[in-house]
Formats: C-alpha cells, structure tokens, sequence
C-alpha cells in the first residue's frame, strides 16, 4: 500500500508547493514514519491523507528553514508553524479525494526534457522504480542514471512548469513519451529486472490503471488503445506463470485454463478496433502479437507464420533488439531452429544485446531444439549466471540441469 501510495502523495506535494526533489524526500520520510508507527498505533482512518499530512509538514519544514536561511521567505510561509501544518491537513484531506498521479506523469514528460531523462523521471516518480532498476532498464550504468534523473528534477525546476495537466495542444506531443514510460513500467512489473519475486504485481497494476486513464482522456489515439491492449492480453496470463513455489513456468507449458479470459476478451476488442481506426503502431503491433497467443488452445496450435508476420512488420517500422531477439524466436518456430540461431548471430554482432541472459537464453533454447544438447547446457549455465532475477535463474539452472541428466556425455 505505501508504495503504491508514493506517486499521489508527490503528486499532491508538487501541486500545491513545487519543489521537486525536496518533495521527493519529504513522501520518503511520510512513508518511513508510518512504516514505523502504524504496526504499533493501527492504520489511520483516512491513510492516504495521513500520509500526505506528514509529507507536507516535513515539506514545509524544510522549505521554511531554507527560506529562512536564504532570507527569501514567501507568503505561504509566512504562517506560523501550527497555521502551515493546521492548512496542510486541511489540504491533505482534499488532495486524498482526488488522483494526480496522471498530472505528475504529463509533468515528467515535459518537453524542456529530452526523451531519456523523460522516461527516467517518471519512473521513478510516477513508478516508483529505484535509481537501479531504471538503470538495469535502459542498460546504462547506476551512477549514469542517478546523474540523469537529478539534472531532469533540475531542467523541471528551471522551465518554471506549473502542476497542472498540460495544455491540449502539447498532449499528443507528450503521448509517445508517455506510452513508453507506461510500457517500460508494465515491463518491470511483468518480469522483474532483479529480486526474488518475477514479477511485481504493484507496477503491473500501476502501469494498467494509468494507461486507462491516458486512453479515457484520449479514446481517439491507436496506440495508447494498443498499449492497453497489450497490458491486458500480456498480464491475463500472469496467474500460469509461476507455480505454487514461485517458480517460472514456461510459455508452452503453461495452464492455459488459469488465463484471465475476460482480460482476453478486453484486450481482443480493444486491439481489433485499433488495428480498424488507421495508421498502425509497435503497440497495436505487439497487441496483436499477443493476442495470436492468447487466442490459440496450445503451443503447438500457435499461429507461428502470424506471429513472425507481425514481428516482421514490426521490425520495419520500429526496429530494436529487443524486437529482433523476439523475431528469432519466432524465425525458429517457423523456419527452423537454425535460423533462428543465424538471426541471433547477427543481432550478437551488434553488441547491444551480446552479454544479455535473454539472448544466451533464447541461444540455448534454440540449440536445445537444434540437438546440440551439451552447448544448450552450456548457454543456460551461461544465461543463469547472468540473470538477476532469481525466479529465472533457477529456471534456466533447472534447464540445464534437464539437458545435462538427459544427455550425458559420453
């Protein structure tokens, strides 16, 4: 609950006092306090509002000593102590009322900000994503990432941007910016980058719930609708994924019985009557993707030649690694494990993906499907070792394992 709470609470700090980073530390402290005080004293009545209480106190604590420092005390502050925190509470019990957090994620998305810094921010303001799971994300180091999310709190700071949903024009301008925030959330939320659980439940429902609310300020935009879609068709498989001890389970050896068909349904009419609306996108493409899984009764019914279609076209007009390593998958579906592992070879070429537990994952599957028993153990050793997460890396250990107990060497 406290963390899900995070992103309202900032959201009512910046509206009514700006101050972005000070903000930040303040919700920080609020949810320390009642990680300390509410096992002993109960959960208060209104726990969202008694969350943003504290927050803006310490908020105006810390702004009326700078302000005192610095002799540049403004009229909000100009109160006593009692009358500030006395308005606080007040305000408090009306900002629990209302949700910010989609003003907070246009905020972040700011135009003085480039498209990366855009991205970070929101994260880990809207997402509530730590310094190093952003950086996992983007494939940059830590201090990289800690550098470019506090030069993007500044660059807001400095632009003079006022809380408040932008203006109609920018919208579509701060849209794609938007979706890729929400998009890269879900990621982190279906498998986590690191931890013991694989997947965070709290992001994934998150990342939902906000692409709802940009698709019911914009039912006319495609891809937010794809990106829906795509949310919905990807998370209703979500209760096969893992067995009773929290374990993965593969794709094709999932309970197909235990999707959320309703969530199938959504995202099936949602992404049909995107695809109908005009102008195709990666996300409608990617729904689309999903559904041709979700719609099929097994893995062996599974409509390859589609899937590798769609990857094809998505490759074309939004080319990336990570959509190549997927179109190898499915290239070795179609056409044979072989070619599969010469796609891999030439995204390994590249660089960008060579050292990635994903691409030696789908290397050693794919040699598993080729015969090649003993380099298929060998790569998920490799991919294991290489895994952060460790629902994952006991899969790919498990894997290996299989291969090594099936196929002895001679």
């Amino acid at each position: 609950m406290l963390r899900a709470a995070a992103p309202q609470i900032l959201a009512a700090l910046l509206r009514r006092y700006g101050h972005f980073d000070a903000a930040e530390d303040a919700v920080q402290e609020s949810l320390l306090a009642a990680a300390r005080q509410w096992p002993h004293e109960g959960l208060p009545d209104n726990p969202l509002a008694w969350l943003i209480t504290v927050a803006s106190r310490r908020l105006i604590d810390h702004l009326r000593s700078e302000s005192a420092r610095a002799r540049r005390e403004a009229a909000a502050f100009a109160m006593t102590p009692d009358d500030a925190w006395q308005s606080a509470a007040a305000d408090a019990e009306q900002s629990a009322e209302r949700d910010d957090t989609l003003t907070l994620l246009f905020l972040c998305c700011h135009p003085d900000l480039s498209a990366p810094s855009q991205l970070a921010l929101t994260l880990r303001a809207v997402g509530g994503l730590t310094t190093l799971e952003i950086a996992r994300a983007f494939l940059v180091p830590e201090a990289t990432m800690a550098q470019r999310i506090s030069r993007a709190k500044q660059k807001v700071k400095q632009s003079g941007a006022h809380f408040a949903p932008p203006p109609r024009a920018e919208r579509a301008a701060r849209m794609r910016v938007v979706q890729h925030v929400l998009y890269l959330m879900f990621n982190e939320g279906y498998t986590a980058s690191a931890g013991d659980a694989l997947q965070r439940t709290d992001l994934t429902a998150e990342a939902i719930r906000l692409t709802r609310e940009v698709h019911d300020l914009l039912p006319d935009d495609a891809e937010t609708a794809g990106l829906l879609a795509l949310m919905l068709l990807t998370d209703a498989r979500r209760a096969a994924r893992t067995d009773a001890a929290g374990d993965l389970v593969a794709l094709p050896l999932q309970d197909r019985a235990l999707w959320d068909r309703p969530a199938i349904a959504e995202g099936t009419a949602l992404i049909t009557e995107a695809l109908a609306a005009g102008e195709v996108g990666p996300y409608q493409l990617q729904a689309a993707i999903a559904a041709v899984h979700d719609e099929a009764p097994s893995d062996a019914a599974t409509d390859w030649p589609q899937i590798l279609g769609l990857y094809d076209l998505l490759e074309r007009i939004s080319p990336g690694p990570m959509v190549a390593l997927n179109r190898a998958v499915a290239l070795g579906r179609v056409l044979g494990p072989d070619a599969g592992l010469a796609a891999l070879d030439a995204l390994a070429a590249e660089g960008t993906l060579a050292d990635h537990h994903r691409l030696v994952a789908v290397r050693a599957h794919l040699l598993e499907a080729a015969g090649a028993h003993a380099p298929a153990a060998a790569a998920y050793r490799e991919a294991a070792a290489l895994t952060p997460n460790a629902p994952e890396r006991r899969y790919l250990q498990a894997q290996a394992a299989r291969l090594t107990a099936d196929h002895p060497e001679p």
